[in-house]
This record gives structure tokens, C-alpha cells and sequence, in this order.
């Protein structure tokens, strides 16, 4: 057991895992060696420290702020993400996501204290206590740790590297790469060896804990494509994106054999791009954990074969929580294909045209504020999910229905009821993709109740329901697993 007595690091069960090189435990902690003044990934290929050399810490940063610097072998900086975190929406994993996406950068901690609803001292101790270190370190690590991949991977000239990593000047640059990494950023530039280039795009290597279903990912978007906003092909999802300072176009392609995806983008200003990185790492569940996952779900002797036979499925995500919701609704009780043009219909009337369209993709997705100033007779809607439609967007556009990071599952949930028209299914829907909670389960769907009977399980919603209970805390990859049972063997169009 990694964590014991509320999150305290378990010194032998860490000590094991860096033994063994585990990769199950890469991105959940970090090693500390005393007699180097380095913190390392638990995958570090160097030879294994003594036990009277090694803290252990729960996040780079606190790692950082005690005084270690970055392993040039490891290279923590490229680890996924902490599962521990990224999959629950209590304070602290809210913020730790609000860091990750730049709001320390953009509002400061008061800014973020305020987007929780708490005070920047309960913040600051809420986070110490949770990974050993306050937002600004946090916010600071992260900072570098983006600028490292820069330099590494891009030839950006080094001026480029530091303002689109969040910094606010040149100095504060330097001074934070030297502290992190040993080196300034010039020397980390003179070591890089930038592979990844290609014209007029920006590539980056998304790492993730393997295995990842990359083919079963990439037909589940493939199917849901929305016409002048995406792109699917068999080996690679392209999409046009906006944020809160730019937009652009972004491709994500899963390498064969590795354990990246690369991340291809065009924007017309960067001052996103860390902000970015982090939604496409929700868009294909990147940081997810398959052997926790696997060993809850495969005690289920009816769900065993279904991960036997495709390991390393994934929940797929969203860029936008608005988009998300936005079209869950469009596609209550219709087919995909169905859902797929009404949602068009929409793009088409109200989204803005991107200024540097690639492709077939010229277009991002219509602001809450668009839609909900819009007439949308014409558009094939049913009255009442014209209604549903128009109360989501002025939901989302007064601030009283939060689809983001900020977001407490709970009450995002209770205001999601609200809205005429949305009931638990489109709720479940959203919470699963847009709000990453791997709890959310669609027991009512249509296509799980279908999945279930072909498992020889009862599909009543009860017993569907209390089957279940079983599949906590991951019943959302439940739920993907059934439905990707039917389409290996789909006798008709799946709803």
C-alpha cells in the first residue's frame, strides 16, 4: 500500500517499488537521494540508492522545494500525472488540476483561492498536507517542468520558451530552470536534441502509464466526429480548439510500442499552451492507472474476459466542458450519427471561423453566450431539448453551472438536474468525459443494459445498478468496456 495515516508516503512499499522499477507507481511519487541532491521517477534506471539516502515525496515540487534538483536520466519532468489526484474533485484535487492549467500564472493564489471558494491560507495548508508543498511552489515547479520540455523538444528560441511556460520574465526564468534542473536553460538547450519538429507545428511527447486501447479510443471519437471541428483517421484525432487567449488546431497520434503520445499543435499565440497540454492529457485519459483499474474491474468474473481482451481502455474526455454537455444534450435519445448533425447544424450557425482553417477543419465550437442569445428553430431540435440546449448555455455563461476544473462534482451534478430536460443519463455522460469523474456509471444507457445481457447478466435497472456497486471506484471504465463490447460485435448501430 503506497499511502497510509491521511496520504503519509509508506517508506518500505516505496522503497519496494523503486527496487523493482515499477512502473505502476511513475508520476505518484518521487525519490529524493540525499547523497546526490537529486529526485528521480520510480523508473530510474540508476543504480538503486541505500535506504539511509532516500526521502520520498509526493510531487516534484515538494521534492523540489527540499532542495533536490531533477534527474537528467528520468527526467521526472516527463511522468504522467498522479492518478491520486486527477480522479477526485476535492479541494485539493481541484487545485492541484487549476495549477496544472496555469491559473497560479494567470490570477495569482488569491486568484485561485477564490475560483475554490476558500481563503489562501486554508489553500495553502489543505495543499501542504496533500503533497507536501503550497501553490506556489506548485505553480513554480510546474512552470519549469513545461519550459524543460520546450527546450528539449523544440528548437523555440529560448525567449519563446519562457513566456509560453507561464513565466513572467526572463529572470525568474533562469533562476527557476537553474534551481529545478541543475543548468540554465541556454545549457539545457545545447544538450537538447529536438526529433519531433515539422513545419509550422509544435510536437510534444504526452507520456502515459501502459497499456493504452489507442485503437478503441480513436474509433469511440471516430464515431462521435463532428463535422468542421474534427478529424479521425485510424491512427491519429485532430481537432480545432479555442482558449481563453488563442485558437488553433491540435492533433494527438498514439505511438506503436511506445509509451507517448505525440501532441502536434498550431496556435495563433502560445500563452495557452500549458493550459492545453493539460486538456489533451484529459482528452485520451493519459494519466490514468490501467493495473488499479484492471485489478478492481477483472474480480467481476463477467468483465474479465472484456479486459483481457482489450487492455488499457481509456475514457475519453473533453477539451471543453461546455462542448461536452453541450452535446450530450443534443444527443438525448437520437442515434450517434443523429446527435453527430444536429450538433453540426449548430457548429455551422453559431461557431466562429478558426482565422487559419486546416483542412475541413474550420471552425471551434460556439461560446455558452452565443447559444444562449441565439435563435435555434431550424436546427432539427425538439422543443424541450431547444429548452434544455438554451438553459445549459446561460447556466455556463452566468457562472451558475461550473464544467471546469473548478468544478465539485456534487454540485455541478445538482445544477445539471436542474436544467429542464437533463436527467441522470446526460448527467453521468458529463460527468465521465467532461469532468473526469471515473465513478460516473450510465446505468440506465441503453447500450450498457444491452452489454449486460450479452454477458448473460440481468439488464434491469436495478440489477444493472446493484452489479455495480461492485466496480467502484472505476465504474466509468465499466461503463467504456461494455460499450466497447458491442461495438466488436455490433448487430446494429449502438445508441
Amino acid at each position: 500500500m503506497l499511502y497510509h495515516r491521511a496520504m503519509e508516503l509508506d517508506f518500505a512499499a516505496c522503497y519496494k517499488a523503486i527496487q523493482s522499477r515499477d512502473a505502476r507507481f511513475d508520476g505518484r511519487f518521487f525519490t529524493g537521494v540525499s547523497s546526490t541532491g537529486i529526485y528521480c521517477r520510480p523508473i530510474c534506471p540508476a543504480q538503486t540508492p541505500l535506504e539511509r539516502n532516500v526521502r520520498f515525496y509526493r510531487s516534484a515540487a515538494a521534492a523540489e522545494a527540499a532542495g533536490f534538483r531533477a534527474c537528467r536520466r528520468c527526467r521526472p519532468e516527463t511522468s504522467p500525472g498522479s492518478p491520486d489526484w486527477s480522479t477526485r474533485s476535492d479541494l485539493t484535487g481541484r487545485a492541484l488540476r487549476l495549477i496544472a492549467e496555469g491559473a497560479v500564472d494567470t490570477s495569482g493564489v488569491d486568484g485561485l483561492a477564490h475560483q475554490l471558494s476558500v481563503s489562501e491560507r486554508h489553500l495553502h495548508r489543505e495543499l501542504v498536507a496533500a503533497v507536501g508543498t503550497g501553490p506556489l511552489e506548485l505553480a513554480r515547479s510546474r512552470r519549469a517542468q513545461t519550459a524543460r520540455l520546450l527546450l528539449d523538444e523544440t528548437s523555440m528560441s529560448v525567449t519563446d520558451v519562457a513566456f509560453a511556460a507561464g513565466f513572467a520574465s526572463i529572470r525568474q526564468f533562469n533562476e527557476s530552470v537553474q534551481a529545478a534542473f541543475g543548468a540554465s536553460p541556454t545549457e539545457l538547450r545545447q544538450r537538447a536534441r529536438p526529433d519531433l519538429e515539422s513545419s509550422g507545428w509544435l510536437t510534444l511527447r504526452l507520456r502515459y502509464r501502459p497499456p493504452l486501447a489507442a485503437g478503441p479510443l480513436l474509433a469511440f471519437f471516430a464515431r462521435r466526429m463532428l463535422p468542421a471541428i474534427e478529424e479521425v483517421t485510424e491512427t491519429r484525432y485532430r481537432r480545432a480548439v479555442a482558449l481563453r487567449e488563442t485558437t488553433g488546431i491540435i492533433e494527438l497520434e498514439p505511438v506503436a510500442g511506445a509509451d507517448h503520445v505525440l501532441l502536434r499543435l498550431r496556435l495563433v499565440t502560445l500563452p495557452d499552451l500549458g493550459t492545453l497540454v493539460q486538456r489533451c492529457r484529459r482528452l485520451f485519459d493519459l494519466d490514468a492507472a490501467p493495473d488499479a483499474i484492471g485489478t478492481v474491474l477483472s474480480a467481476d468474473p463477467a468483465l474479465a474476459p472484456l479486459l483481457t481482451a482489450q487492455p488499457g481502455l481509456r475514457v475519453p474526455g473533453a477539451v471543453d466542458g461546455w462542448e461536452l454537455a453541450a452535446r450530450t444534450i443534443l444527443g438525448q435519445q437520437v442515434s450517434v450519427a443523429g446527435a453527430r448533425t444536429i450538433a453540426g447544424r449548430l457548429v455551422t450557425a453559431l461557431g466562429e471561423p478558426l482565422a487559419e482553417p486546416e483542412g475541413a477543419l474550420t471552425h471551434v465550437f460556439p461560446t455558452p453566450q452565443a447559444v444562449a442569445a441565439a435563435d435555434l428553430t431550424g436546427l432539427g431540435l425538439t422543443r424541450n431539448r431547444s429548452a434544455a440546449l438554451r438553459a445549459l448555455a446561460e447556466g455556463v455563461a452566468a457562472g451558475g453551472i461550473i464544467l471546469d476544473q473548478r468544478a465539485e462534482w456534487e454540485q455541478t451534478e445538482r445544477a445539471l438536474l436542474a436544467v429542464p430536460g437533463v436527467g441522470p443519463w446526460t448527467v453521468a455522460g458529463i460527468r465521465m468525459r467532461a469532468l473526469g469523474d471515473p465513478d460516473a456509471f450510465p446505468a440506465s444507457d441503453l447500450g450498457v443494459r444491452q452489454a449486460m445481457e450479452r454477458l448473460g447478466l440481468p439488464p434491469d435497472l436495478r440489477n444493472v445498478t446493484a452489479r455495480a456497486e461492485a466496480w467502484r471506484p472505476w465504474r466509468a471504465y465499466a461503463a467504456m468496456y461494455l460499450w466497447d463490447s458491442l461495438a466488436r460485435s455490433p448487430s446494429k448501430e449502438q445508441p
